[in-house]
C-alpha cells in the first residue's frame, strides 16, 4: 500500500510535503495518466435550472417545511429520506496513491477532532470547539487541489485543509489548548491560526465572510508581483448572507483574481434552516451575479471536490479569475459544542450519516481494487497510532510564561516585510502630479 505518514510531531508548524513524493510525475504527466481511459466511464454531467453544472449523482429527495408554533420554529420532512447512496464519480485527475493519501488525511482530521472532543469533555480544552464531523472530505480534497505557492483562508471547522497544508495535529491539539509551543504561542483562540511565512495559510477570520476579502488581496498582491496565485477560501450557507462575502468576493470577481470560494452547503445557518434564509434552491447561482463560473458538488463526495477544485485553480493559475464551488453536505455536529442540534429532524441526519464521506471514500478505493479491508484497517490503525502519540506531545508541552504574555501580540511596524514572488511589477504614478488633478491608476507592465 502506497500512503505517506506525517514525519515525527514537531511543537512548530510543518511545511506540508510535496505530492511529488507520492507521486513522481508532473502535474500535467499525473492528469494525462489519472484522465487516460476514464472520459468514456464519466457518467454525465447535468445542469440546474439556471445552467449550472450540477455533478451530483443524485438530487435531494427530500425538502424541509417550517412552521411557526407555540413560540417556536417546527421543521417537516417532506420526501423520501431513504434513498440509497449513490456511488462516487470517477476522479478525472487523482491517482491511485493520491487517492489513497486523501483518505488517510481524512482520517486524521476525524480521529484528530475526536480527541480533541474527548479533550474538551476532560477540560484539557480552553474555550470553544468547533467540529466537521461529516465535512472532511469538502476540506480535505478542496486543499489537496492547490500547490504549494497558493494560499488558504480556512473558517473555524477546516482543520482537515490545514493538515493538507502542513500542520501536525498536535500543534491544532496545542492551540485548543492555549500551549506555549502552540502555532500562537498561547495568545488566540482555539481556530485562529496561520503561517503567513511557509505554509501560505491566513488565519481564520471569526467575523465570517471577512476571510474572502483578505483573500482577495493576497491574490492582488501576487499578481503585483507577476504570479497569478489560487487562494482556496470557505464559506457557509449563512455567512454567505453576510455583506463582507458579497464585498471581497464581487472585488475578486471583478478583477479577475484567483480567488476560488467553496460554499458549504449545511443544510443549517446554526439552528436556521436554508428555507429561512434565502429563497434560491442552489447557492451556486450567484455565480451568475458575480460574472464567474460556478460548479455545484456533492460535498460527501471527495472526487467531486477535488476535480471542481482543480480545475478552479487551474484557471486562476492561468489569471482567468474567481470561482464558486457549492458543497452539498451535512455538518453532523452542532455549531460548536455547546449545541447539541436537536433542531434538526432525526431522518435527516440519518440521511447524510448514510453517506459518510470516509466510508464513501473507503467503498471507492475497494471498488478499484486501490485497497482492500485489511489495508484499510491497517491505515486506521496507523492513524490511531500516530493521534495518540500527537496527543501526547501536547499534553506534555508546556503553557507559555506568565511573562512573556505582552510578546508576540502586536506588530513591529520596523518589521521588514519580503515580497513572496519577486519584484512588484508596477508603473508609478507621476509624483509630481498637482494635487487638483484626478487620481492616476497604477497600470501593470
Amino acid at each position: 500500500m502506497a500512503t505517506s505518514k506525517i514525519e515525527a510531531p514537531s511543537p512548530a508548524p510543518i511545511e506540508s510535503k510535496p505530492k511529488s513524493a507520492l507521486n513522481p510525475q508532473s502535474a500535467n504527466e499525473a492528469e494525462a495518466t489519472a484522465a487516460a481511459g476514464k472520459e468514456a466511464s464519466q457518467p454525465p454531467v447535468g445542469t440546474n435550472p439556471h445552467g449550472i453544472p450540477d455533478w451530483r449523482l443524485e438530487q435531494s429527495p427530500f425538502h424541509i417545511e417550517s412552521e411557526w408554533a407555540n413560540g417556536e420554529y417546527r421543521y417537516k420532512v417532506t420526501g423520501d429520506t431513504n434513498t440509497p447512496v449513490p456511488p462516487m464519480r470517477p476522479s478525472k485527475y487523482l491517482t491511485k496513491e493520491q487517492s489513497i493519501e486523501m483518505l488517510r488525511y481524512m482520517i486524521i482530521n476525524r480521529r484528530m477532532e475526536a480527541t480533541l472532543e474527548s479533550m474538551y469533555k476532560q477540560s484539557q480544552v480552553i474555550g470553544g470547539l468547533y467540529l466537521s464531523l461529516g465535512q472532511e472530505a469538502c476540506s480535505v480534497a478542496s486543499a489537496y487541489a492547490l500547490d504549494k505557492d497558493d494560499w488558504l483562508g480556512p473558517m473555524i471547522r477546516n482543520q482537515g485543509s490545514m493538515i493538507v497544508k502542513g500542520y501536525q495535529p498536535s500543534a491544532t491539539m496545542m492551540q485548543y489548548m492555549g500551549k506555549g509551543a502552540s502555532p500562537t504561542k498561547g495568545r488566540d483562540s482555539g481556530s485562529h491560526y496561520g503561517d503567513l511565512k511557509k505554509l501560505n495559510v491566513v488565519a481564520p477570520i471569526s467575523h465570517l465572510g471577512d476571510s474572502i476579502g483578505v483573500l482577495a488581496g493576497v491574490a492582488l498582491g501576487a499578481r503585483l508581483q507577476g504570479k497569478n496565485i489560487a487562494c482556496l477560501a470557505y464559506i457557509g450557507d449563512g455567512g454567505q448572507s453576510t455583506g463582507p462575502t458579497y464585498e471581497g468576493f464581487n472585488f475578486a470577481a471583478v478583477q479577475r483574481l484567483g480567488v476560488v470560494l467553496v460554499v458549504e452547503h449545511n443544510s443549517w445557518a446554526y439552528s436556521t434552516p436554508v428555507e429561512l434564509q434565502f429563497a434560491c434552491k442552489d447557492l451556486a447561482d450567484r455565480a451568475i451575479g458575480y460574472g464567474v463560473p460556478g460548479v455545484i458538488v456533492d460535498g460527501t463526495d471527495a472526487n467531486q471536490v477535488y476535480d471542481a477544485t482543480h480545475e478552479a485553480v487551474a484557471r486562476a493559475h492561468r489569471g482567468e479569475g474567481a470561482s464558486i464551488i457549492e458543497a452539498k453536505l451535512m455538518r453532523m455536529k452542532g455549531h460548536a459544542m455547546h449545541d447539541p442540534a436537536q433542531y434538526i429532524p432525526m431522518a435527516v441526519k440519518e440521511y447524510w450519516k448514510r453517506r459518510d464521506p470516509i466510508a464513501r471514500m473507503e467503498q471507492y478505493l475497494k471498488e478499484t481494487d486501490w485497497m482492500n479491508e485489511g489495508q484499510i484497517a491497517e491505515m486506521h490503525a496507523e492513524v490511531e497510532r500516530f493521534i495518540d502519540e500527537e496527543r501526547a506531545v501536547a499534553e506534555a508541552a508546556p503553557m507559555p510564561e506568565p511573562e512573556e504574555a505582552g510578546t508576540d501580540v502586536y506588530f513591529d511596524n520596523a518589521t521588514d516585510i519580503p515580497v513572496k514572488y519577486g519584484e512588484v511589477r508596477v508603473k508609478h504614478a507621476n509624483p509630481n502630479r498637482k494635487l487638483t488633478e484626478p487620481s492616476v491608476h497604477a497600470h501593470y507592465k
